[in-house]
């Protein structure tokens, strides 16, 4: 079922959200499915449960409509549930990103170019991943929301204050999206 994406400002988008409990196979089913078709509305390419109010430890990433940029993303379709990146490169790269959360702000952001991240599918099966280039992007960022952060968290000082009133009109309700939102 579609779910509105909580906005900059929304206090769930703040919070270390849980690990979800695998063993309800139902609930996870239902939240990834809720996670998917909320995507599919907002046309992103990744999407975490607290972004949907949801303070629990699953993301979904889709790189499938990227491939004009990126081919190798043509099948890069993912559901990570209670992820943990267990490496990660000491070699950094720099991306322009933006956010369902955060519309109409992009800003270049630092992360390390390739990680190794230990989840279960959507099938509950355990899993051992290594990502890299734009696909480890979308994996970061969405991961980072299951930590609190916000891609604007990240950002060089310079560009914080050029896009401070724009975060706070955001969190002030003074946006405008194409898929329905909130940001309390």
């Amino acid at each position: 079922m579609i779910q509105p994406i909580y906005l900059y400002g929304a206090d769930v988008l703040r919070r270390k959200a849980e690990e979800i409990d695998i063993t309800d196979k139902e609930g996870v089913k239902a939240l990834v499915q809720d996670l998917k078709d909320t995507l599919a509305e907002a046309e992103g390419c990744g999407l975490a449960a607290p972004q949907i109010g949801v303070s629990k430890r699953v993301v979904i990433v889709d790189g499938t409509d990227m491939t004009d940029m990126y081919d190798y993303l043509k099948d890069f379709r993912r559901t990570l549930i209670n992820p943990r990146i267990i490496a990660q490169s000491d070699n950094f790269c720099t991306f322009n990103e933006g956010c369902l959360s955060i519309p109409g702000i992009y800003a270049d952001v630092r992360r390390p170019d390739t990680i190794t991240v230990e989840y279960y599918n959507e099938d509950l099966q355990k899993v051992t991943e290594t990502f890299d280039r734009f696909a480890c992007r979308m994996v970061q960022h969405e991961l980072s929301h299951l930590d609190g952060d916000m891609f604007t968290d990240h950002v060089a000082p310079i560009r914080k204050k050029m896009i401070a009133k724009k975060l706070v009109g955001i969190a002030n309700g003074r946006y405008v999206t194409r898929y329905k939102s909130k940001t309390k």
